[in-house]
């Protein structure tokens, strides 16, 4: 079996796929939008800060990717009827969609307990799993039509090691885990279409750099070192594969 952490990607690996990233103006999400576009696919960059999105827009048409797209969309407040007209946007501007990423990460603050509120609980629970649900809900039509389609979902290593101060952000992310395999489950009359969870661990990026103002960079594995595991989890390579949980960066968390 391919080790996926050091997958070796073809040129044209994601020719003809339409993959939507979630969470695509910065971070993962972007490094993602940038090596799916350069290994051949169309990519639909949605996010709620659209000068980020247009920055990721146009790194892509810079690299010589197809042209992208652009869906401003803050998870934090869509409703249904919003995410059901994306679909039919979707299908009307490409006709078809292959893989979704979920990297869009919603986190409110470290501090204990007693001093969580139920509105920031509320708010991450939706950005880290009933939108991405929803939204997963919504494409469903799209994503049984494609002969081979990916949902990859990126988790967070304290969902699997909860600790102190963590604990809305905590319990919003251990949830999408039991969607993962709930949906993996219900899925598996269609071979063709899979769902994983893919939790990078401590790694560079702008949400580590919040939790962690004081952490060395150069401590933790480069944010493009994970390109590899996203390009196998999203490409054909890990056909046959679902509701896994894997880690890619097995540090234990801080």
């Amino acid at each position: 079996m391919s080790d996926w952490k050091t997958y070796q990607a073809s040129a044209d690996e994601l020719k003809d796929r339409v993959i939507l990233v979630t969470g695509a103006g910065q971070g993962l999400g972007e490094a993602a939008a940038l090596a799916y576009a350069r290994h051949g696919a169309t990519v639909i960059l949605l996010g709620r800060n659209e000068k980020k999105l247009a920055r990721v827009y146009d790194a892509i048409e810079a690299v010589g990717g197809p042209k992208p797209a652009a869906i401003p969309m803050d998870l934090a407040k869509v409703n249904e009827a919003e995410l059901g007209q994306m679909g039919v946007l979707i299908q009307r501007e490409f006709g078809r969609l292959d893989g979704v990423l979920h990297a869009a990460n919603g986190f409110a603050h470290l501090s204990p307990l007693t001093n969580q509120k139920l509105d920031e609980w509320v708010e991450q629970y939706r950005v880290n799993v009933a939108a991405p649900f929803a939204m997963t809900r919504a494409l469903l039509p799209l994503l049984e039509k494609a002969p081979d389609a990916s949902v990859l979902v990126l988790g967070e290593s304290h969902a699997l090691a909860p600790k102190a101060f963590w604990g809305g952000y905590s319990s919003a992310k251990s949830a999408q885990k039991t969607w993962v395999e709930i949906a993996a489950s219900e899925w598996d009359r269609w071979p063709h279409l899979r769902v994983n969870l893919l939790v990078p661990g401590p790694i560079q990026s702008p949400f580590r750099t919040k939790t962690h103002p004081a952490e060395p960079k150069d401590s933790l594995p480069a944010t493009d070192s994970i390109v590899p595991a996203l390009m196998y989890w999203m490409g054909a390579a890990s056909h046959g594969r679902s509701g896994e949980t894997v880690i890619y960066n097995a540090q234990v968390p801080g």
